[in-house]
């Protein structure tokens, strides 16, 4: 059952994340980055990381996302920036996401509801995450942070796009 849950996550998470990147509008490819990055948090969860799991969720799914949120619509504000923002709580904008957010609440409560511990429960502290993340995982820290920074200044760039009359 557990394999399934862990496939089914993934498969939302693939979604979500290709979904990231076939969006125009910044603000629906980071609803979607936010699906994404919970998917990511219950698979490391499925895998018994659970304190990656809740950084997963509270830093970059919380934190983080609502940083790129605030700082989109701050630089998408304009004449025509009170449009914008009505165009996109049109219901029909947020199916895709309440779906995929829906499929993981499912996962949820099927997991906590019947689960019979299908992995060993060990208690890791935060000083072996950092000489984990500090040591053979620096590199993946590292490109995971450059990508924030490319995501954020693609959304820039997006919303300057936007704002030019002649673009």
């Amino acid at each position: 059952m557990t394999i399934l849950l862990f496939y089914l996550a993934a498969f939302v998470a693939v979604i979500a994340t290709s979904l990231v990147i076939t969006r125009t509008n910044a603000v629906h490819a980071l609803i979607y980055l936010i699906v994404s990055l919970l998917a990511t948090g219950f698979v490391f969860l499925l895998l018994g990381a659970y304190f990656a799991a809740l950084l997963e969720v509270i830093v970059y799914a919380g934190a983080v996302m609502v940083l790129f949120l605030f700082v989109l619509m701050m630089l998408g504000l304009g004449r025509d920036g009170e449009g914008r923002e009505r165009e996109l709580l049109q219901p029909h904008l947020w199916y895709g996401p309440a779906f995929l957010c829906g499929v993981l609440l499912g996962e949820w409560g099927i997991l906590f509801l019947g689960w019979s511990q299908p992995f060993p429960l060990h208690a890791v502290d935060a000083k072996q995450v950092g000489i984990s993340l500090l040591g053979p995982y620096f590199l993946a820290v590292e490109l995971a942070s450059m990508l924030l920074l490319a995501g954020l200044v693609g959304a820039y760039h997006l919303t300057e796009l936007q704002r030019r009359p002649g673009a």
